[in-house]
């Protein structure tokens, strides 16, 4: 196994682009080393990105933000303005592993792993996260719902990786929430997530994005559900229609940590209870 750290984008890309072998990219390396560790992945190519300063630069201005893929989480709950702005991405993002874990993860490692549980990715999506990828070829941005295909799999080439993620300006009145089941409070992943990023005038939800995680093999953008709401003060009629178009969404598992019945019913639970947090952020009243 060989190990680089380039200091820039076109090096990592040229680096990715010459290897023969198995390539991994290495942000915080929370997943990719216990993946290592168990023998799942044996890599001939061990990128780490860390050095590179492009990437470890998080930017909270009025027309978006701009986070790095080196950036660890715990940077994006220490930044005051971007909580006040995001708070459902924060805190699906600080909602990764542990406090250690906090210090390495990154969104971008979360997203690239693919996990159908990823608390990042359904808040990401519901904001309207672009993912900004880098080639030989040059640059290009995607909406982060493009990038998990599957579980462990990604749109990437191989010869490809994500520079940031870009959230876009932020309007008035505008807020967004994250909520997940597990079964522990601590060091689990979830069992059902949802996001919900709305906005509202004069009290009444003008546009909405409803992103539910781990019902399906990627999280899912819930159309339905954002309908229900819009044109509403999120009042009791729209919740239920909003939550019946949740699980009418969900395509789960049955596994060990629940079955396809509990996940579709907590899917809409979360869903209603997600609304509710961010319409009251944004600034409703009911």
């Amino acid at each position: 196994m060989r190990f680089e750290s380039p200091t820039t984008t076109k090096a990592a890309a040229s680096m990715l682009a010459s290897e023969s072998g198995a390539a991994h990219v290495l942000a915080g390396g929370t997943d990719l080393l216990v993946r290592m560790k168990m023998g799942m992945v044996e890599p001939d190519l061990v990128l780490d990105i860390k050095r590179i300063e492009t990437m470890k630069v998080l930017k909270v201005a009025a027309g978006g933000v701009h986070i790095g893929g080196a950036v660890p989480a715990v940077e994006l709950g220490e930044s005051e303005r971007l909580r006040s702005l995001w708070p459902g991405v924060v805190e699906a993002a600080n909602l990764i592993g542990s406090d250690q874990i906090q210090g390495r993860c990154t969104v971008v490692g979360n997203l690239c792993n693919a996990s159908p549980a990823a608390d990042s990715v359904p808040a990401l999506i519901a904001a309207g996260a672009k993912a900004l990828i880098v080639g030989p070829k040059g640059k290009r941005r995607v909406g982060v719902e493009k990038v998990v295909l599957g579980p462990g799999k990604t749109s990437l080439g191989r010869d490809e990786f994500i520079e940031a993620v870009v959230l876009p300006a932020r309007a008035g009145k505008s807020a967004d929430a994250y909520l997940r089941f597990t079964p522990r409070t601590e060091m689990d992943i979830a069992v059902v997530s949802a996001a919900v990023n709305l906005t509202l005038s004069r009290g009444v939800v003008t546009a909405a994005k409803v992103v539910l995680g781990a019902v399906a093999p990627t999280a899912v953008v819930v159309p339905a559900a954002a309908r229900a709401i819009i044109g509403t003060k999120l009042d009791d009629a729209a919740l239920e229609k909003m939550a019946k178009a949740c699980r009418a969404a969900c395509n789960p598992i049955d596994d060990k940590r629940g079955t396809v019945e509990y996940r579709t019913k907590v899917a809409g639970v979360l869903g209603r209870r997600a609304a509710l947090v961010a319409f009251e952020r944004a600034g409703g009243s009911k």
